[in-house]
């Protein structure tokens, strides 16, 4: 399997995860108290916009040839790591 195959077989995983994630959020949004869920919707509304913007990404990486799939590679690992930020300070508030 070649790098690139191997790269979007793994952020696909990815996301799959931050969706369940996500829907774990969507889930103790609707036990809160309303301060809480306002929290909870601008928090997993921010994180529904960088999930959609990683996999576009990750289409882009698909779709691109040889030489562009490097340049977009570094892109994508930017966002990444800024859904990995926003999801990990929404769990610590929840727990």
């Amino acid at each position: 399997m070649d790098e690139r195959k191997e790269y979007v077989e793994k952020l696909s995983a990815q996301i799959v995860e931050w969706d369940a994630q996500i829907d774990r959020l969507k889930d103790k949004a609707e036990s809160a108290t309303p301060e809480e869920r306002f929290d909870y919707h601008n928090t997993i509304t921010a994180l529904q916009l960088k999930r959609d913007e990683a996999a576009e990404k990750l289409q882009g990486i698909s779709a691109a040839t040889d030489d562009e799939w490097e340049d977009l590679k570094t892109g994508t690992e930017q966002i990444w790591g800024e859904v990995k930020s926003i999801l990990c300070d929404a769990i610590k508030k929840v727990t």
